[in-house]
């Protein structure tokens, strides 16, 4: 079963979903992986009824950080802001569907990590990742 996994993610790796940017984004937020360089942006399209009718993102890194990034776009299309918003790790870690280690932990809740700070507009989010 974990090489199903390892395919999925390197498809999502080498056809990323969603890759590029809106021109026009309501949500939009940037940030890095100081540790390992990995760098991910978010943009949100949210319309009048609150749902997210188009998202892109765009970055680079590892296999891992953007993955999860093409997977967390697939996620979030058509979910209103409260639904991505309730979005958590866990949610992060059954898509990528193998054991991560503490190491790459940061790089496979990146794309997560943006999403929040850019759906409840905050310059950065710092927190540690336990309550996402």
């Amino acid at each position: 079963m974990d090489d199903f996994y390892r395919e999925n993610i390197l498809d999502h790796y080498r056809n990323p979903r969603n890759k590029g940017s809106l021109e026009n984004p309501t949500h939009t937020h940037e940030e890095d992986n100081p540790l390992c360089g990995d760098v991910i942006r978010i943009d949100l399209h949210v319309n009048g009824e609150d749902v997210i009718d188009q998202v892109r993102f765009d970055g680079q890194g590892c296999a891992i950080s953007q993955a999860s990034a093409s997977m967390l776009t697939e996620m979030v299309q058509g979910k209103t802001l409260e639904e991505a918003k309730k979005l958590s790790k866990e949610d992060i870690l059954e898509a990528l569907g193998i054991e991560i280690g503490p190491v790459r932990l940061k790089c496979a809740l990146l794309s997560l990590k943006v999403l929040k700070a850019g759906v409840y507009d905050v310059p950065e989010w710092t927190d540690d990742g336990d309550d996402w």
